[in-house]
């Protein structure tokens, strides 16, 4: 532990991959572009997960499982989704192996190909609507919403762990509706769902807007997304949501009657978050010491480490303790008592604050004697000295103000770095500093490529519900009747 991380300013990229190894949340595996996850990374990824699909069953969704392998004939009916992910496919061509007749090994038995290639699931649109064409047939099958939980690859060349990696895990929602109205409101509610826990269990603030026509997912309408702000001022899009119209009903013959008894094609969403959340997570609150996790995430929220000398101060201290869990377990706090005998207080002080654990209680001795406690907050790295008396309380209290001072501090960093530029020289000047920059655009495809192209910026979103603002386009002078957030991004 006693290892230092290379300090963000040094290496923000560094600082990142050093920090999920060494915190234990994942670590590159044998599959080149494919990561393991760590059992405390998963365990963060689980709090995730439960979070979101209480808010998804609340919404009156419900989850189901889908094949991960999908006929490759399926990506050719809808002509712009297969195009967007035609170069990310992994393919599964044959279906067995044998041992080679020189003895080099196991080959590839060449009289096992699949008559029809199977894709391995980069997203699941496909087998999921010719799944729906059996499930709906009358208005009274409507709404379909449905949820599932599972993994997806994408054949990524430069990966991460967590931002970009070919194999990940994710959610992915599917409904089909009666309108038009109904679907929009459907993404659009998700959309919701998805700022509600970025900012109240992630405690990172976002911006709710739509993408561009470049940058819509392939076969959407419509692409809503959230946006969120790195501390090396690069964007993240944390989750998207999509109206899919009427394409994937009619690719798929999805088709149900109306209370008229007309037959119509069913109206789409699909919408989705991933294990990239986790990356958001360490790279919105952690510091040069290590991970900083919000509380209402964090594996453990609270853990207590005894100081002492000889087994019988550790068994009067470990009494004390085994009623302050107590305590604080009736409060509902997730509480650690790290009462191995192989590592000293000190190593473990360091460990906790690499894994950033929000509370840390520690208790010796004289605390025992003077009936208190000391504790440590990860957020501000400050420690007081308090009575076990009422410690239950004031944990509680102050996981609630950590909580809010992550997101209060992540909003203050956001908003010092954004700017509004109407100038292409100041623009790109506050491009490659870094942050988000409200611009005007022209509106066009050709434009944003130039952008792009000549900065590395993208336009992030047309931020919703955004007050209509007259001016002029910052690369061509065009007229623009808003303004749109550029930025470098993940």
């Amino acid at each position: 532990m006693a290892q230092k991380l290379t300090k963000r300013s040094e290496d923000y990229s560094k600082w990142y991959n050093e920090l999920v190894v060494r915190a234990d949340l994942a670590e590159n595996s044998a599959v080149r572009g494919s990561m393991v996850i760590k059992p405390y990374g998963f365990a963060i990824w689980e709090k995730m997960q439960a979070e979101l699909d209480r808010m998804f069953k609340e919404t009156g969704h419900e989850n189901a499982y889908f094949p991960l392998f999908i006929p490759k004939s399926f990506f050719s009916r809808e002509a712009s989704h297969v195009e967007g992910f035609a170069k990310e496919c992994a393919v599964v061509t044959h279906y067995r192996l044998k041992n080679d007749d020189e003895g080099k090994g196991v080959v590839v038995d060449p009289d096992a190909r699949l008559e029809e290639e199977l894709i391995v699931r980069p997203t699941s649109e496909t087998i999921i609507w010719d799944t729906y064409k059996n499930w709906i047939q009358s208005y009274r099958d409507l709404p379909l919403k449905i949820n599932q939980w599972a993994n997806v690859v994408r054949w990524e060349m430069r990966t991460r762990l967590f931002l970009r990696t070919a194999e990940f895990l994710w959610q992915e929602g599917h409904t089909a509706h009666a309108t038009r109205e109904e679907a929009i409101e459907e993404a659009e509610t998700m959309l919701g769902i998805y700022s509600d826990f970025a900012e109240n269990f992630m405690a990172i603030p976002v911006i709710q807007g739509l993408k561009t026509e470049s940058e819509r997912f392939a076969g959407a309408e419509e692409t809503y997304c959230i946006e969120a702000m790195m501390q090396d001022g690069k964007a993240l899009q944390a989750g998207t949501s999509h109206f899919l119209g009427q394409n994937f009903a009619k690719a798929f013959d999805v088709k149900y009657a109306s209370k008229e008894g007309k037959e119509e094609y069913v109206w789409a969403t699909s919408w989705g978050v991933s294990t990239r959340l986790m990356g958001a997570l360490v790279m919105t609150h952690s510091d040069d010491q290590g991970l900083v996790l919000p509380p209402n995430l964090a594996p453990y929220q609270v853990v207590i480490v005894p100081i002492y000398k000889g087994q019988e101060q550790l068994d009067q201290i470990s009494e004390k303790v085994n009623e302050i869990q107590s305590r604080l377990r009736a409060k509902g706090i997730r509480v650690k008592f790290d009462n191995r005998d192989t590592h000293k207080p000190g190593w473990k002080f360091a460990e906790y604050e690499l894994k950033g654990v929000p509370l840390r209680i520690a208790m010796g001795p004289r605390d025992m004697e003077n009936n208190t406690v000391e504790l440590a907050r990860r957020d501000t790295l400050s420690k007081e000295v308090v009575s076990v008396d009422g410690l239950e309380d004031q944990v509680a209290t102050l996981l609630e103000e950590i909580q809010t001072n992550l997101l209060t501090k992540a909003k203050a960093f956001r908003e010092s770095h954004s700017y509004k530029s109407d100038d292409w020289d100041d623009f790109k000047t506050k491009i490659e500093a870094g942050g988000f920059v409200w611009a005007h655009w022209d509106g066009s495809s050709e434009t944003e490529e130039k952008i792009k192209a000549e900065t590395k910026a993208t336009i992030r979103c047309i931020p919703l519900n955004q007050q209509q603002e007259e001016g002029k386009c910052v690369y061509t002078g065009a007229p623009s009747k808003g303004r749109v957030i550029f930025a470098k991004a993940y």
